[in-house]
């Protein structure tokens, strides 16, 4: 029986990249612009977070990276990883109802 290679990257792997994506927010540019704009991310993220989407009807959030760290906001990325995955550059889309995500929102805080 021949095994499935699956092209999900292991968790930390995305984390890392999610990381990556958010590192140059809030940065100023050598022009003294934000560069958020120059690199299409939106300018009302600022620098240490990053941009969730949750529901039906995709609500957007914005949440600090120091949510990776937490074991239920990693459980739902691991449920937005089985589900989407993470090769988009929109941000993370989590796949909950958004009276759950706001209630382990609250919970986090």
């Amino acid at each position: 029986m021949a095994m499935k290679k699956s092209n999900k990257l292991p968790q930390t792997a995305a984390i890392k990249q999610i990381l990556k994506k958010c590192s140059s927010l809030g940065k100023k540019s050598s022009n003294g612009y934000n560069s958020n704009e120059e690199a299409g991310l939106p300018e009302d993220v600022p620098r240490g977070h990053f941009v969730v989407y949750v529901g039906e009807n995709r609500s957007r959030y914005i949440v600090p990276i120091s949510w990776l760290d937490h074991p239920k906001f990693q459980g739902l990325l691991q449920r937005a990883e089985d589900e989407y995955g993470f090769n988009h550059d929109m941000g993370i889309t989590i796949p909950c109802e958004e009276a759950v995500f706001q209630s382990l929102a609250s919970m986090i805080r």
